[in-house]
């Protein structure tokens, strides 16, 4: 029974997959990516990212348990020299996976397995990315700043002219109530002398 047991056999025996993944391993190492089937490019990440780790300390132990598991001189010239140098600061994940669809013979899923630190691509576009985020910040508060300093003369402005406005209409009403008090007296004088005639004419 496999209780547990998770890797995948990829329907070989012990002694071809671990062929298989020594020259895949290989292959990686020396070309920076390779192509294949995604379930192999799996098996083959884990196979692979422990020796990146023990590469990054030159060590005679170390030099002895990778050897062992790639078996080849000029591999191992590479990993601990180029290689080695470039992973040095990453704490892992030291490979990529990247799906390219299906083959057209048997259909299998295929993808692109590279390791991270030499695809200059993308970290050019990373560095990009983060210049232009720093920039992009940095101008918007800036202008964000300016915006806000010209929008307070505007308002400035505006709280100004709001008390002239209302003073205007206070001097309008005034005029207005004057004129009708002004009517009023004068209809007022009309009905007294008409009553100061009516009283001698009873007397």
């Amino acid at each position: 029974m496999r209780h547990g047991k998770k890797d995948n056999h990829l329907s070989r025996t012990h002694s071809h997959r671990e062929a298989m993944l020594q020259n895949m391993a290989s292959s990686l190492i020396l070309h920076k990516r390779i192509e294949t089937t995604v379930a192999k490019a799996k098996e083959l990440r884990k196979f692979v990212e422990p020796i990146l780790t023990r590469a990054k300390d030159d060590t005679f132990q170390n030099r002895r348990i990778v050897f062992r598991s790639l078996n080849d001189k000029e591999t191992m010239k590479e990993l601990f020299g180029t290689v080695a140098d470039k992973i040095a600061s990453r704490p892992g994940g030291y490979t990529r996976i990247i799906k390219l669809g299906n083959r057209l013979g048997d259909n299998a899923d295929t993808c692109l397995i590279e390791l991270v630190d030499f695809n200059e691509l993308l970290l050019a576009a990373a560095a990009e990315k983060t210049a232009a985020t720093t920039t992009k910040t940095r101008r918007s508060r800036r202008g964000s700043g300016a915006k806000a300093d010209a929008a307070a003369p505007v308002a400035a402005a505006e709280v100004v002219e709001t008390p002239i406005a209302e003073a205007e209409v206070v001097e309008e009403t005034p005029a207005v109530e004057a004129s009708a008090a002004e009517e009023a007296p004068t209809q007022d004088e009309q009905i007294t002398p008409s009553d100061s005639s009516d009283e001698p004419k009873e007397a």
